[in-house]
């Protein structure tokens, strides 16, 4: 599901990795303000690569940087987020449908390797970013790639310590896909990655609610 890699990572993408991760998970909520240089600070670097990163997540509808006002988080609510999974899920569907078809054999067996992984691993992050991965890789499409890894931005790289419950499930699923493109069911592989990311959207957005109801918000 997830799309992280944090080998070779820039100061700027991490700055912008995690401070995505506390948007769409709530820890920073809408409305809040945010001090370039206390960020600058904590990330121990220079302004540059801060405010390039805080770029990047306006770009993405996160934050909001005017030159007066400065830098204000626009957050994102729990339908947002499940609206979010649910792009990406039929883009994941997509992915799963063309690697079913267009898979060769050695592709099949990287993904039965990283099937294999996925269950032994430690860090289910990367672990399932190398999974999918592989299954978008699989599916032949450039341009299907470059639309799953701008959507897939949407996940927090912290999903599993928040659901950690999701694991386990995460795990069976991805052995069912597996199973549904070794047998060249291509509908059944698309049905299957689908149902995999819209759960997770919605335990992502159940929690938000909660979140927001914890804050006085309601569900608004």
């Amino acid at each position: 599901m997830s799309d992280i890699n944090r080998m070779g990572e820039t100061v700027r993408s991490r700055a912008a990795r995690e401070l995505r991760d506390r948007i769409l998970t709530g820890r920073l909520p809408a409305g809040t303000r945010l001090d370039l240089d206390q960020i600058t600070r904590e990330f121990g670097t220079s302004r540059t690569p801060v405010r390039e990163a805080l770029l990047e997540l306006s770009h993405e509808g996160l934050v909001e940087v005017a030159p007066r006002s400065g830098i204000t988080v626009l957050g994102i609510s729990p339908e947002d987020a499940v609206d979010s999974f649910a792009v990406l899920a039929a883009l994941s569907g997509k992915a799963a449908e063309w690697a079913t078809a267009r898979v060769g054999p050695e592709e099949l067996a990287e993904l039965q390797r990283l099937d294999a992984a996925v269950e032994e691993a430690n860090d289910m992050v990367a672990a399932n970013w190398r999974f999918h991965r592989a299954v978008n890789l699989a599916s032949g499409s450039r341009r299907l790639l470059v639309h799953l890894r701008q959507a897939v931005r949407a996940v927090p790289s912290s999903y599993f310590e928040l659901f950690p419950a999701q694991e386990k499930r995460s795990r069976g699923e991805h052995a069912a896909l597996l199973g549904a493109i070794r047998r060249g069911d291509a509908a059944k592989a698309r049905v299957l990655a689908e149902a995999h990311v819209l759960e997770a959207g919605g335990a992502l957005g159940d929690w938000l609610r909660t979140q927001h109801a914890d804050d006085g918000h309601g569900g608004a």
